[in-house]
């Protein structure tokens, strides 16, 4: 009697993962708009990330992912993440990036930035903003620049700048659909104006 509802029990946990997974819905959310780098070139800038939306009489909470903030012709992409994210920085509330040591200045005064300097951060001043509340617009400030805007050398060199930093927050809006919708992929960012530069 007691192996059988050992079986039972290991089964249930076994099966908990697929059961759990099959109550969400997927979603993918993406914002695309034309603002300048951090050297006054004009350029896309794309912010992306995908949530699991659970029912609410579900036990399970919804989840996101990190966003994702990627600038047309640059290798540098930043992660905005909040408390439920592992990777989620010590250097503010709410959602953010921090800064990297030998990669980031701040905007306003041009020091060196760090681990501890928040950089980049959506709706700033809800400390307890998550991804996964974000609606049909966000508020994307960004307070840091870039320590260079290029990496090596001839033709291997490639740019590492981003979106340029601004005491006022980019108003951006936010497109949302079932995740794998061929309506719902974000645009491919064209990199030809990139051979121009």
């Amino acid at each position: 009697m007691k192996n059988h509802r050992f079986c039972l029990l290991l089964s249930c946990l076994l099966c908990l993962p697929f059961v759990l997974s099959g109550c969400a819905s997927y979603y993918s959310h993406y914002g695309l708009f034309p603002a300048e780098n951090s050297e006054g070139d004009p350029r896309q800038i794309m912010l992306n990330w995908q949530t699991a939306d659970y029912p609410d009489w579900w036990f399970v909470a919804d989840k996101s992912t990190p966003i994702t903030v990627t600038t047309q012709c640059s290798t540098r992409s930043w992660r905005l993440a909040d408390d439920s994210h592992a990777e989620a920085g010590e250097c503010a509330d709410g959602i953010r990036a921090c800064g990297r040591a030998g990669l980031d200045r701040v905007a306003a005064s041009g020091e060196p930035a760090d681990d501890e300097t928040l950089c980049l951060s959506v709706n700033a001043g809800e400390a307890e903003a998550k991804v996964v509340d974000i609606g049909a617009s966000l508020e994307l400030l960004v307070s840091c620049r870039p320590a260079v805007t290029r990496r090596g050398e001839g033709d291997d060199q490639e740019g590492v700048d981003y979106l340029r930093a601004s005491p006022v927050p980019y108003m951006v809006h936010i497109r949302t659909s079932p995740r794998g919708a061929l309506n719902g992929r974000p645009p491919v960012m064209d990199d030809s104006v990139c051979d121009a530069d």
